[in-house]
């Protein structure tokens, strides 16, 4: 199996060219924006970009598409951006997975529901309230409506070992073995799924190898809000100093509105792969203070 993974200098995609390399697979990550040492460019919004790496010479088999505009707060400011960025990308992956006969794997977010009713399943009905989730949806629909091969793997508050420590938990614990105060203004009627980074590298690896398709959820066990999140890091390092101001989603007054009762289920996968554990918090921060 051959697999190129675009936005390969992010969370979730470098850890999939990780650990997709140390199962044997011939795989390639890309970035766009922030280049690192394993990585090639290529620009998704762009084929034609005469820099861009050689795909169709490399012929995959695979094409996961882990770039992606993540700012739910600056995609509803700015929607061209977030749909170029979003969807555009996505329709010009797809044509090169088509192109080449490749499967494409397009990463969601439990984002598409409105949180009414969380966490989900992935039969449940979706209702995107933002710009960004909008979008997400747009690129589900896109991605599954191209070839009954394509899969989409939903995921939420995803975090874990990247090269920035860009993601909520990773910060939190280099500011704690940095001795940094931290001030935590937090939602506490936001609730959701973590997940780490890993976990998902791990997953896409199994469906992709025994060829499922269609919608999974990719969830650990944790379902928590933002205020227990952070509790949860804090706790191993009981000498951090550090302010928590728990607040409402309406006292934020952020300028996207979010799935209150989110996260998902991840049942579905599960009945097909028992023997899969999935890490939690506990366990990721857990390796940091030993």
């Amino acid at each position: 199996m051959k697999i190129f993974i675009s936005g390969a200098s992010g969370l979730v995609g470098s850890n999939c060219l990780k650990h997709f390399t140390e199962q044997g697979v011939d795989a390639i990550g890309s970035y766009f924006s922030y280049p690192t040492s394993n990585t090639v460019y290529f620009n998704t919004l762009d084929l034609n970009d005469e820099k861009n790496f050689d795909v169709d010479a490399f012929r995959p088999d695979v094409i996961v598409h882990c770039g992606a505009l993540t700012h739910v707060d600056y995609c509803e400011d700015h929607p061209e951006e977030s749909y170029e960025k979003t969807v555009t990308s996505t329709k010009n992956l797809i044509s090169l997975a088509l192109k080449l006969n490749a499967r494409l794997v397009y990463i969601s977010t439990d984002y598409v529901f409105d949180g009414r009713e969380g966490p989900y399943m992935e039969y449940a009905e979706v209702n995107p309230l933002s710009v960004y989730a909008k979008h997400k949806l747009e690129g589900e629909q896109l991605s599954l409506n191209a070839s009954e091969k394509n899969l989409v793997l939903r995921v939420t508050n995803v975090y874990g070992n990247e090269e920035r420590n860009k993601n909520f938990v990773s910060r939190i614990i280099e500011q704690c073995l940095n001795k940094q105060k931290l001030t935590l203004k937090l939602p506490l009627d936001q609730y959701a799924t973590p997940v780490n980074a890993w976990d998902v590298a791990r997953a896409m690896y199994l469906l992709l190898k025994d060829d499922h398709m269609g919608i999974f959820h990719i969830a650990s066990t944790d379902w928590m809000n933002r205020i227990e999140l952070a509790l949860n890091i804090l706790k191993y390092f009981p000498e951090a100093e550090y302010d928590l101001i728990p607040v409402t989603t309406q006292e934020m007054k952020q300028p996207a509105a979010r799935p209150l009762r989110g996260g998902l289920l991840k049942s579905k996968f599960s009945e097909l792969y028992p023997a899969f554990l999935y890490g939690t918090v506990d366990s990721f921060v857990q390796r940091f203070v030993k």
